[in-house]
């Protein structure tokens, strides 16, 4: 097999290294998610010391990852970290994924760093507070690993068998489990209130399904923008100006004067003396539209005084914040054309950027006036009549927020609408009260997201079933609320200010240098 281009290579390492570690910062409760069980289990595999430095057994020099709170997260053989790699990739195999296969490799390592950081973050928590396990309660669990049972019961000939070195090591790889015990236990065993729990279940009790159309704000048409700017004219003439500004009023004056006089440049004041953006071209601004000028000349009477002087002339002193200006006319005031394109598209930009309420209020507009058409019409005519494509959805439960424990407004898909718009509509508390206090086959009032104004029409409403209902009471009070706040937990920690994450950096030295 030819060799591959070593900058195709290089490329193509930097492509996956970026793609990975870009979801993952989109998401780390993702990557850890399929390691969340091992945080949990007593790791029992004989090795090194927990947590600190050293080499890499195939000579790759030092696998030091990252750091949390100064703490090394390194891969040393026999340590935590590598126990879980072996964990990860045993999970991967039980799933009938080859975790050799280049395309999982890096995220075996970085889940297992990811739990490693978990452990350790864990750990410094609880040495901080000074909890302690006793020794005693660490010998007895230290007697019942399997490393030393013969028959089922502890061996002293298994147990003297172990060097030193290792009975340490696992003693306070023992320690460490307890405390990461306790502090799950301490995390884990708040009391669920059943209220709560029915409380939450009973947003599933009632759904509904919808038909929606969608009006798109940036299809504020094209003769709206043309009557925007002829009644704003001003806005878009154009001037070729340029400036000098420096701190000091009298300093400001002295200047102009000499420019005045001719003992000095324009430009080459400019060049010396002034203190703003355009001094190294001498002073030149170029061309601009009135409303452009606004951060350099933010009076109105000040820009108009300006755009009324003629090619060549001088302004007086402006004050701009702690600047005085002033101003030479290079080429005097150009009228906006507005049957010139490149003019229109400068029009659509500044409403746009600046005047987007207009154009929300068009959309909004349009969609009561469809509302008020489908009240008379039906949904479907009034859709049709305006060459609108009506979609469906549903049955949907009040899923304020979007929780997993049930029907979510992201699981449907809505042609028009992306699954981030879907999202922040379902944490929008005003869709809810909408959605839910509209009557059915009737036209909602039109509801603003982003860049899209939406009628709803509420066509069915259904009761869910009393066992689905304790189904999901119970999985609340059972299985959501922790595995929630684990997610959250190993969220925090690894987008902590503590956390020093150089594991693409490492990831890519060592393994694909």
């Amino acid at each position: 097999m030819a060799k591959k281009d070593k900058k195709s290579a290089d490329q193509e390492k930097e492509s996956i290294g970026e793609s990975v570690s870009k979801k993952f910062k989109q998401n780390p409760a993702l990557y850890i998610g399929s390691v969340a069980i091992l945080v949990l289990v007593v790791v029992t595999f004989v090795g090194g010391d927990l947590l600190s430095g050293g080499g890499f057994g195939g000579g790759r020099g030092d696998l030091t990852f990252g750091y949390y709170d100064k703490v090394p997260i390194s891969w040393v053989p026999g340590n935590m970290f590598s126990q879980y790699v072996d964990r990860v990739v045993q999970y991967y195999r039980s799933q009938g994924i080859d975790a050799n296969d280049f395309r999982f490799d890096s995220q075996v390592w970085r889940q297992a760093y990811d739990a490693t950081v978990v452990h350790t973050a864990i750990i410094r928590i609880m040495n901080k507070s000074k909890f302690n396990v006793p020794d005693r309660t660490v010998d007895r669990n230290v007697a019942k690993l399997p490393h030393f049972q013969d028959n089922g019961r502890f061996s002293q000939a298994l147990y003297r068998q172990m060097s030193d070195a290792q009975r340490s090591s696992l003693w306070r790889q023992t320690q460490e489990d307890m405390k990461r015990m306790a502090f799950y236990n301490d995390l884990f065993g708040t009391v669920i209130s059943p209220s709560e729990a029915e409380f939450i279940a009973d947003m599933a009790l009632s759904t509904r399904s919808f038909d929606v159309v969608i009006f798109k704000v940036d299809d504020y048409p094209a003769s709206e923008y043309v009557s925007f700017a002829r009644e704003n004219a001003q806005l878009f003439d154009s001037i070729h100006l340029s400036g000098i500004s420096v701190n000091n009023e009298k300093e400001a004056q002295r200047i102009l004067a000499s420019v005045k006089d001719g003992t000095l440049l324009f430009e080459d004041a400019a060049r010396s003396q002034s203190q703003n953006a355009y001094a190294d071209r001498g002073g030149d601004m170029g061309s601009r539209l009135f409303h452009e000028l606004e951060q350099d000349i933010p009076g109105i009477s000040d820009r108009e005084a300006v755009f009324g002087l003629e090619k060549g002339a001088l302004s007086g002193i402006i004050k701009n914040g702690d600047k005085w200006s002033f101003y030479r006319i290079e080429e005097e005031k150009t009228e906006a054309d507005f049957e010139d394109e490149a003019v229109m598209e400068k029009v659509k930009s500044y409403v746009a950027s600046f005047r987007r309420g207009l154009m929300e209020d068009w959309a909004i507009a349009q969609a009561e006036s469809f509302s008020e058409e489908a009240k008379l019409s039906g949904f479907d005519s009034a859709a049709r009549s305006r060459l609108l494509d009506k979609q469906s959805f549903g049955p949907l439960p009040i899923n304020y927020g979007g929780l997993d424990l049930f029907t979510k407004l992201e699981s449907f898909t809505i042609p028009g609408l992306t699954a981030n718009d879907l999202g922040t509509i379902a944490r929008n508390e005003n869709f809810w009260k909408i959605a839910y206090s509209t009557e059915l086959n009737t036209p909602s009032e039109p509801f603003v997201q982003g860049n899209n104004v939406l009628v709803f029409l509420p066509t069915e409403e259904a009761e869910a079933d009393h066992g689905s209902i304790e189904n999901i009471s119970s999985m609340y009070s059972s299985y959501w609320v922790n595995s929630t706040t684990e997610q959250s937990l190993n969220t925090y920690f690894l987008t902590s200010d503590k956390m020093e994450d150089n594991f693409w950096e490492v990831y890519f030295r060592v393994f694909n240098p």
